[in-house]
C-alpha cells in the first residue's frame, strides 16, 4: 500500500509540474506584455489551455510511473480526465474546460484507473486496445464522476474552515491562514480552487500567497543538495505540490516551511499585504503574489511599497528558511538533506 500511495503521488507531482509550470513561468508577464502586444494573447491562451490538461497529464504520469503499458497508460489519461471535473457541458450542449479540475478526484480516479487496468491485466490479450479505454471511461472514469460531488463539496468544507479564520484578529488570522495553505499545497488539494470557493481577498489572500511563498522557497532551499537546480528552482517558480510524496512520508520535512509561512502569514496582517482570490493560490509562480499586492496597495509603486514587496516576498522568506532549515537538519536532526529527494527520471 506503502509503495502504491508513493507511485500515485509521484506520478501526480510530475503531472502538475508539467501541466501548471508554463502558465506559472510566463502568466503575469504576459498579461503586462499583451496591452502593448497584443499578439501575446494567443500564447496567454495555450499557457491556460495547458493548465486544463492537468487531469490528462495526471493520469498518464501515473501510469508511466506504474510502468503500465501505452495503452493502459493512456486510458488512465482519459478516465483521470473523466472524474476532474475540468470539463462541462454547456446550456448550449457545448464542453468547456473549467480551470484544472478538482486535484483530489482525479487522483483518486487516476487511483482506481490504476487498480482497474491491474486487476485485469493481459486477460484481454488482442482485444486490449478496444476494451481498455472503453471500460477505463466506463468503470474508473464513471466511479471518479460520482465521487466529485463529494469531493467538490469537501473541498468547499475546507474553505468554509479557512473562511471562518478570517474573522478573528489580523495578525492571528494571517498566520494561521499562511500555516493552512502551507499544508494545503503540500496536499492534493488546490489552493487555487479552496481561495476562489470562499473568495478569499485582502489580508486573507495576502497571507495565504505568503504561506505559498515560505513552502516554495523553504522547499527549494532544502532540496537543491538532493536535486538538481532546475528542480529545487520548480518548487518556487512552479508547485510545491512536487514534494507531496515526500512530505505525506515525512510530515517533518515541512516544519521549518511552516514555521516560516506563520511568521509572514502574521506580517501579512502587520503590514497590510493583500491580494485576491486568484493570487491567494500561486505564491511566487509568475509573480502572481507579489504583483498583485503592489497593484493593490496604496501608492502602487511607491519605494515603501517595493521595499515591503522584497522583503516579504523574498528576503525574509530565505533567511527565516535558511535559518530554521538549519535548526531542524543541523541542532534537532529532524531533517536531512535526502529527505527532500524527487526522481522525475
Amino acid at each position: 500500500m506503502k509503495d502504491f500511495f508513493s507511485k500515485l503521488l509521484t506520478g501526480m507531482s510530475i503531472g502538475i509540474v508539467v501541466a501548471l509550470i508554463p502558465n506559472a513561468l510566463l502568466g503575469e508577464i504576459l498579461k503586462l506584455l499583451i496591452p502593448h502586444y497584443p499578439v501575446l494573447q494567443h500564447l496567454f491562451d495555450i499557457t491556460v489551455f495547458v493548465m486544463s490538461l492537468l487531469p490528462v497529464m495526471i493520469g498518464v504520469m501515473v501510469g508511466i510511473t506504474f510502468k503500465l503499458t501505452p495503452i493502459q497508460t493512456a486510458s488512465i489519461g482519459i478516465a483521470s480526465m473523466v472524474g476532474s471535473g475540468a470539463v462541462q457541458k454547456t446550456a448550449d450542449g457545448l464542453f468547456a474546460l473549467q480551470g484544472i479540475g478538482i486535484v483530489i478526484n482525479t487522483g483518486v480516479t487516476a487511483a482506481l484507473a490504476v487498480l482497474f487496468v491491474q486487476l485485469v491485466g493481459d486477460r484481454l490479450k488482442e482485444y486490449s486496445i478496444l476494451l481498455i479505454p472503453a471500460l477505463s471511461i466506463l468503470i474508473p472514469g464513471m466511479l471518479g464522476y460520482l465521487l466529485l460531488p463529494f469531493m467538490k463539496k469537501s473541498t468547499g468544507l475546507l474553505g468554509q474552515v479557512v473562511a471562518h479564520l478570517t474573522t478573528l484578529q489580523p495578525v492571528v488570522m494571517g498566520a494561521v491562514i499562511a500555516v493552512v495553505f502551507c499544508l494545503i499545497i503540500l496536499s492534493p488539494i488546490s489552493t487555487v480552487g479552496v481561495a476562489t470557493v470562499i473568495m478569499l481577498s485582502g489580508i486573507g489572500s495576502g497571507a495565504a500567497n505568503l504561506g505559498i511563498v515560505a513552502t516554495g522557497v523553504g522547499l527549494a532551499i532544502a532540496s537543491y543538495k538532493a536535486n538538481s537546480l532546475g528542480t529545487a528552482l520548480a518548487h518556487v517558480l512552479g508547485s510545491p505540490k512536487i514534494q507531496m510524496k515526500n512530505f505525506f512520508m515525512k510530515p517533518q520535512i515541512a516544519f521549518p516551511m511552516i514555521i516560516t509561512a506563520a511568521i509572514l502569514g502574521g506580517l501579512a496582517g502587520v503590514l497590510n499585504i493583500q491580494g485576491t482570490p486568484y493570487s491567494a493560490g500561486f505564491g511566487l509562480s509568475g509573480l502572481v503574489g507579489p504583483l498583485n499586492y503592489i497593484n493593490l496597495a496604496d501608492g502602487g509603486w511607491t519605494i515603501e511599497n517595493i521595499t515591503i514587496m522584497l522583503s516579504t516576498f523574498l528576503v525574509l522568506p530565505i533567511v527565516l528558511n535558511i535559518g530554521l532549515i538549519y535548526v531542524f537538519s543541523r541542532k534537532l536532526k529532524m531533517i536531512k538533506a535526502n529527505d527532500y529527494k524527487l526522481d522525475f527520471e
